[in-house]
């Protein structure tokens, strides 16, 4: 398909221009991250966190999707192919299949020093320190490790998750302290629900690590962290990890626009992101994405510009962002502990 000037596809509407030079701007952002990308050396790019000083693939192995894979010694099988070609950076949360997902990888990294090979994330539900430190122990214990590289406050969607996290006994406490003790790294957070979540938890007085966030090509039309939170992530050194570029729901984009999912990949991966958080379930899922990402060059102004216009109709009501307009999982603590 022949590329289109970004300048003759809107038509004729101020507004409409101005969403695109908007949009395009996080293309511009991205250039500097795009100069800072490295080979790896299985043949996987790298790039660097933000300004931990560590570097890791430009595609993740998603924890949720690797706890979905039935067959215990398949997904095990998935996670050494991973490795073995130069994937680093493996993602997990503590409520993942119920403990599952983490078990799981903890069987596949504790044999051939494949630990020491992966930069290694998991997430935690708990809002308070009690519960945040029973999380953490239980995520050691199944990830049969002794440290974790990057520890992420999980699915910031509730207007009262900064203060529950931040106050005196809050779930940051333990993660400072746990710092100190050397069980985890670096710290960060997460979620999909809406930008001001994410907004509410920059403008604290904290040095965040890295964030996480769904960034995808319908992302860019409605209650955008493209255009929101990605700004300010780049103007702190603050590392972004991407993640839902085919919009979740077993790749609702590819089925619902008929883009493939290579081309989602690549737009993600076009933005000033660190690593993009790839669902693999298949040796076919796998195959595909380390091939995009061998062979990754980033998306033109052209065919953003297309794609944007391709997606703008569809994207306008969020309904293909579930995860947006609906009660969309990582509800955790507001389920379970506050009715303990």
């Amino acid at each position: 398909m022949k590329a289109k000037d970004p300048a003759a596809i809107p038509p004729g509407s101020i507004s409409r221009r101005t969403f695109l030079q908007t949009a395009l701007a996080g293309l511009a952002m991205g250039r500097s991250l795009l100069q800072a990308q490295q080979p790896g050396s299985a043949g996987i790019p790298t790039r660097p966190l933000g300004r931990t000083g560590v570097r890791i693939s430009i595609i993740g192995l998603g924890g949720w999707n690797i706890g979905a894979v039935r067959d215990d010694d398949e997904a095990i099988a998935l996670m050494h192919r991973a490795i073995d070609e130069g994937l680093t950076f493996f993602d997990n949360a503590w409520e993942y299949h119920d403990g599952r997902s983490e078990e799981l990888m903890g069987r596949a990294l504790s044999s051939g020093g494949r630990r020491d090979k992966v930069f290694l994330m998991t997430k935690v539900c708990g809002r308070d320190y009690r519960t945040a430190r029973q999380h953490l122990e239980e995520s050691l214990r199944r990830l049969r490790t002794d440290r974790i590289d990057l520890w992420q406050f999980h699915g910031i969607k509730w207007d009262d998750d900064p203060d529950l996290i931040f106050a005196e006994n809050g779930a940051l406490k333990c993660a400072l302290e746990a710092r100190k003790e050397g069980k985890i790294r670096f710290i960060g957070f997460t979620g999909h629900q809406h930008p001001r979540h994410h907004l509410a938890m920059l403008a604290r007085d904290f040095a965040w690590d890295a964030v996480q966030m769904p960034l995808n090509l319908v992302d860019a039309h409605y209650q955008s962290f493209q255009k929101q939170v990605l700004p300010v992530c780049h103007e702190r050194n603050i590392g972004v990890l991407g993640m839902k570029a085919l919009a979740s729901q077993n790749g609702r984009l590819v089925r619902e626009l008929g883009i493939p999912a290579p081309t989602l990949r690549r737009y993600v991966l076009s933005l000033p992101v660190t690593s993009l958080v790839c669902g693999i379930q298949s040796r076919r899922d796998l195959e595909q994405d380390i091939a995009m990402a061998r062979n990754f060059q980033p998306l033109t102004e052209s065919e953003i510009a297309e794609l944007l216009a391709r997606s703008e109709g569809p994207a306008a009501d969020g309904h293909i962002e579930q995860y947006k307009v609906g009660n969309y999982g990582c509800d955790w603590w507001h389920r379970h502990a506050r009715t303990s």
